[in-house]
């Protein structure tokens, strides 16, 4: 009975550790490294065109200089992303690829409520 008890555990343990983005057997690294993100601008009055750098490490996102960001990357590329900048954030989700990736984000700035596309490549 143990056996067979400690067996379910186990399996319930790798079950749950399999779906979490950041779990035990994410794929570790495979979106490594630097990359250039693009951002453009479909609705409401915030800048368009704009780009920045974020780096990839074990799935989490993150940047220097003036963005806050916080975000990580699953093992099967979906990405969920937060900046923030003084008094403007946005959100974002889509997914990587390989060497490049895009997705969707929203976010509020001194112009109001903003929403648009981006697109990442790998440097």
């Amino acid at each position: 009975m143990f056996a067979r008890s400690s067996a379910l555990a186990v399996a319930t343990i790798l079950a749950v550790a399999a779906l979490s983005p950041t779990g035990a057997f994410a794929v570790r690294g495979a979106f490594d490294g630097s990359w250039s993100v693009q951002i453009a601008t479909s609705r409401g009055g915030c800048p368009s065109d704009v780009g920045f750098a974020v780096d990839v490490r074990d799935g989490v996102v993150s940047a220097g200089g003036l963005l806050n960001v916080s975000g990580n990357v699953a093992a099967n590329g979906v990405t969920r992303v937060r900046i923030s900048a003084g008094n403007q954030n946005a959100s974002g989700t889509g997914r990587l690829t390989g060497n490049s990736g895009s997705g969707t984000w929203q976010g509020v700035s001194a112009q109001g409520a903003c929403a648009g596309k981006w697109s990442a490549s790998r440097r």
